[in-house]
């Protein structure tokens, strides 16, 4: 079942983290968008199993559009909350569709690639972590987004974020969770001019790197206990 969850997971993350355009989830009011994202959830999920016919890919698909749709006409469909609901609903359907049909991984076409459903779980964490985190912690920060605060480069912050997450991912797949530590310093470090001389640029930057590293370890474990139940990676360090 695990090896089916891993491919449900990767594709539901290219669907709506990699595939998914800031211009398709602004248009997804129009039936047609969000028609063309269910087709390209039940394409990713095809994939990713390896299945073309198999008729829980379908009804996934359909769930997708059904929660999307929900979320998209509600009334206060956007914000932090909204968000984490929505995914947290999809993750949902996504277990249920392992359990009630464990057997997909193993009758599709990939099934001796044993390998692939580790990778397919270290790429959707990485993916998480970075491009879903960065969705997560902007609209954390929304509410403070047009603050009196100090300019910076554009999108930097949004780009800073992503690289710190990223780092911490691999830092902790690589067994080194000791360097988080050092990565929380340096950041400090090179913060702490702006934050000294602004009170609000400095709890600014505090909620956000909190909210940021915290995602990243949350998400960051979790991918390394998803993977101690899959065959090993050969260029990743063992658990103990």
């Amino acid at each position: 079942m695990i090896e089916t969850f891993a491919a449900l997971l990767f594709a539901h993350v290219l669907a709506d983290f990699v595939i998914q355009t800031r211009w398709m989830v602004d248009q997804k009011r129009k039936p047609q968008i969000l028609l063309l994202h269910g087709v390209i959830v039940l394409i990713t999920l095809q994939l990713a199993t390896g299945h073309v016919t198999a008729w829980p890919l379908l009804a996934l698909a359909l769930a997708h559009l059904v929660i999307d749709a929900v979320k998209t006409y509600a009334p206060h469909g956007d914000g932090l909350v909204p968000f984490v609901i929505d995914q947290l609903a999809h993750l949902a359907t996504l277990i249920i569709a392992a359990v009630m049909a464990p057997a997909l991984w193993q009758t599709g076409i990939w099934a001796d690639l044993a390998w692939l459903p580790g990778l397919m779980v270290l790429a959707s964490g990485l993916l998480i972590c970075t491009r879903a985190g960065g969705f997560a912690i902007g609209l954390l920060m929304a509410p403070w987004a047009n603050s009196d605060l100090p300019k910076g480069l554009k999108n930097g912050g949004s780009l800073i974020g992503v690289l710190e997450r990223g780092l911490i991912f691999l830092l902790l797949l690589a067994g080194q969770p000791t360097g988080v530590g050092f990565l929380i310093a340096a950041k400090s470090v090179l913060r702490f001019d702006t934050t000294a001389r602004d009170q609000s640029a400095s709890e600014y930057v505090i909620i956000g790197t909190l909210a940021s590293f915290g995602w990243a370890l949350l998400f960051g474990y979790g991918t390394i206990v998803m993977l101690s139940y899959l065959p090993a990676l050969g260029f990743l360090p063992q658990s103990p």
